[in-house]
C-alpha cells in the first residue's frame, strides 16, 4: 500500500497526523486471530495464566491484545502472535489463515501496511484436556 499525496488512507496530511498506538494494533490483531477456527487461545504460558486470573475477577475486561506483540511505525506495522491450537488442525494452514485475517483487519482499520505477521504455536490442546476435573468417565482401576 503506497501513501501518496492523494491517498485517502494517509496518516500524515496537511491537516494533521494520526498516530495509532501499539495497543490498538495489538487489540485488532488479537481479535482477528481469535476469529479463526482452530485457535484455542492466544498467548504463551505466562500470558494465558495472567488471562485466566483476570477472567476470575468480577467485572474485569478481556485483554484482546494478550499474546500479541507489535511494532508500529509511521506507515507500517510488524506483528508477533503466540497461539495455542486445537489438536488435529493443520498448523501451517491455521497460520496462513491467521496471517490473512490479521493483515486484512489491521490494514483496513488503521491504514498501516503490515510488513510481517510472525506466528508461534506454543501448544496444541486436546479437547479432553479442557474438561474440568472430576467430569471424566474414568473408572478406578481397583476397588
Amino acid at each position: 500500500m503506497q501513501f501518496g499525496a492523494a491517498s485517502s488512507t494517509e496518516l500524515v496530511s496537511s491537516q494533521g497526523r494520526t498516530i495509532i498506538a501499539d495497543a490498538v494494533v495489538a487489540k485488532i490483531a488479537g481479535i482477528a486471530t481469535r476469529e479463526i477456527s482452530g485457535v484455542f487461545d492466544v498467548g504463551g504460558g505466562t500470558a494465558r495464566v495472567v488471562g485466566a486470573l483476570r477472567d476470575r475477577i468480577p467485572g474485569a475486561r478481556v485483554n484482546h491484545g494478550q499474546g500479541v506483540a507489535v511494532e508500529v511505525g509511521a506507515k507500517q506495522a510488524a506483528i508477533d502472535i503466540g497461539i495455542v491450537a486445537e489438536y488435529g488442525v493443520a498448523l501451517h494452514e491455521l497460520a496462513a489463515g491467521i496471517r490473512r485475517n490479521v493483515i486484512a483487519a489491521v490494514e483496513r482499520m488503521t491504514g498501516l501496511e503490515v510488513t510481517e505477521v510472525n506466528i508461534t504455536v506454543y501448544d496444541v490442546v486436546l479437547f479432553d484436556e479442557t474438561a474440568p476435573a472430576g467430569e471424566s468417565d474414568v473408572r478406578p482401576r481397583v476397588q
